[in-house]
């Protein structure tokens, strides 16, 4: 039997779920979906338990932007593969280098089977069961690639659509063609044919993604193909693979599906009416999320959407919503105020600027026990460190000290650093300088 490899495709600017997404910690990682035992995951921790039951784990391997890798070591843990994009460049690279990853680095053999999938579906156990029809349908050589379409609920004009020879009743059927999210009319007339929405998964063989790579470069080593990356075109593996591919089938999926990609989609799916500091009363289809240590009072606001978080504050209506991308960018170039790195997360509590040229930021950096940063150093700022909590093993130009709540410690420009928490660490660290941004960072090994 052909072995699965899942490749999880995770990426998402996270403006359209703002202020609790933004350019690092998109809509995949906001923990605001019930599990089973009644505690908050993200929608990839859902998409990965739900693989473990559907006994589809056993080798993953997530494509990924540089910025996300944290926080997927921190949601996802160790048992899963990372391939982290140079840059970003579209699905058709990043489906390369994944699969370039495990012909090289992973040795998979050609008859392996790969399935491509996002991240972040909402879906049932059903979509999984799908998927296994689609791996075996590669195994026995029904097309050269087998993609999933979901059968629709309407004529949406959010997804695009795959046209199948004939209606099916589950089995592999040939592709005719495809439709770019039509407009409603012909998404309804489409649907009537038999067409289904097009949930970008899709299963291939190694060996055929090995003849895919063998067009756009001859080099067979991973770091050597990650190196040439920028190479690949900059398009969607749609576009540039399964619009020139002859030999394409489709396995309708007949069951719950969601893109919970707006605040009205994803409040439906959300068990409480709200989620954090809040008092909630006289509020009919409101849904209020508060990440800040402030409460919130909402008293009697009608369908709307109340978010919270470190990054700003959104109010509106649930409806209006999905067009908050566009306002969002009329904010101009926000950085990042929360992120969830692999030692833990930290947040930026206030910063500013002054007539002298120089800067300030001040964060609180909590690590979870065990946890460490890197031995680096800054090249443009200072910073002070105040433990505010739990006990550490601090490394300074090599000299390692106990630090404890209370501790107070300066750090120069060019001064190698790093901490590791031994219990219950946190860190407020203000940071002066001419240039404060996550870039000023050289990193160095280091043996704990």
């Amino acid at each position: 039997m052909q072995k699965i490899k899942i490749v999880l495709l995770s990426g998402g600017s996270g403006s359209r779920l703002w202020p609790l997404s933004n350019g690092v910690r998109s809509k995949q990682f906001m923990r605001l979906l019930k599990n089973p035992d009644g505690k908050l995951e993200s929608m990839c921790q859902r998409i990965m338990r739900q693989l473990k039951t559907s006994g589809l784990s056993s080798d993953i391997t997530v494509a990924t932007g540089a910025s996300q890798v944290d926080s997927i070591l921190k949601q996802m843990g160790v048992g899963v593969d990372i391939v982290a994009e140079p840059e970003r460049r579209d699905t058709f690279p990043a489906i390369a280098l994944a699969s370039s990853y495990l012909a090289f680095e992973k040795k998979c053999a050609k008859d392996d089977v790969v399935v491509v999938m996002p991240i972040d579906p909402y879906t049932e156990d059903g979509y999984f069961a799908t998927i296994r029809k689609m791996a075996n349908a590669v195994a026995d050589n029904a097309a050269n690639i087998v993609l999933m379409g979901i059968v629709p609920t309407e004529p949406s004009e959010k997804f695009g659509y795959i046209v199948p020879e004939k209606k099916s009743g589950g089995e592999p059927v040939k592709v005719l063609s495809f439709a770019e999210k039509p407009d409603r009319e012909r998404a309804g007339r489409l649907i009537k044919e038999g067409a289904l929405w097009n949930g970008g998964i899709f299963a291939f063989k190694m060996g055929y993604m090995l003849e895919i790579l063998s067009r756009y470069t001859n080099l067979t080593n991973f770091n050597d193909i990650k190196n040439a990356y920028s190479a690949f075109p900059k398009k969607s593996f749609d576009f540039e693979i399964l619009e020139k591919e002859p030999s394409i089938a489709v396995v309708p999926f007949n069951g719950m599906w969601k893109d919970l990609g707006t605040w009205n989609a994803l409040s439906e799916e959300m068990d409480d009416a709200s989620i954090g500091k809040v008092v909630i009363d006289d509020s009919p289809n409101t849904n209020v999320v508060n990440e800040l240590d402030i409460p919130i009072v909402c008293l009697g606001v009608k369908n709307a959407i109340v978010a919270a978080s470190f990054d700003g504050i959104f109010i509106g209506d649930k409806e209006r919503s999905v067009s908050l991308k566009d306002y969002v960018g009329q904010l101009g170039d926000l950085r990042p105020m929360y992120e969830e790195r692999r030692w833990g997360e930290y947040k930026v509590l206030g910063g500013g600027k002054y007539a002298d040229g120089l800067e300030s930021l001040t964060k609180l950096l909590k690590f979870n026990d065990g946890a460490f940063i890197s031995y680096q150093r800054h090249k443009l700022r200072e910073e002070v460190w105040t433990f505010v909590n739990g006990e550490g093993l601090l490394v300074l130009d090599g000299k390692r000290i106990s630090v404890k709540k209370g501790d107070v410690v300066k750090i120069e420009a060019g001064q190698m650093h790093a901490v590791k928490s031994l219990r219950d660490l946190q860190i407020i660290e203000v940071q002066m300088g001419t240039k404060l941004t996550e870039d000023d960072i050289e990193r160095f090994p280091i043996e704990w």
